[in-house]
């Protein structure tokens, strides 16, 4: 795996509005998410990632995925049919733009 790629949060899209803007700040998740110093999991994983081989999945990505699965108790088959389809759990997962695909298929 490679080393993932950092998101610049701070460039926008013109044609559309960034996720977060778009969602319910006092959301459950989004405040979860702004309690969390993700950064720490960025800097205790990336020594585990390799140059080598197929582009890794952000480090947010993985570890936002796992918190979701185990809070809600769900497979890993229902955690990507909602993650699909719920702009809270793709905020979580630090995503800035709604993904229509899953994040298992699309590509880093």
């Amino acid at each position: 795996m490679s080393q993932p790629k950092s998101r610049n949060h701070q460039q926008g899209n013109f044609l559309f509005a960034d996720l977060i803007d778009q969602l319910n700040p006092k959301h459950p998740l989004l405040r979860l998410a702004n309690q969390i110093d993700w950064s720490i999991f960025d800097d205790e994983f990336s020594p585990l990632y390799s140059h080598l081989g197929k582009p890794s999945k952000h480090i947010h990505l993985m570890v936002g995925l796992s918190i979701l699965k185990h809070m809600e108790n769900l497979s890993d088959e229902v955690l990507v049919q909602r993650w699909v389809q719920d702009p809270y759990y793709q905020a979580f997962t630090g995503e800035a733009e709604f993904q229509w695909l899953s994040p298992v298929i699309r590509r880093a």
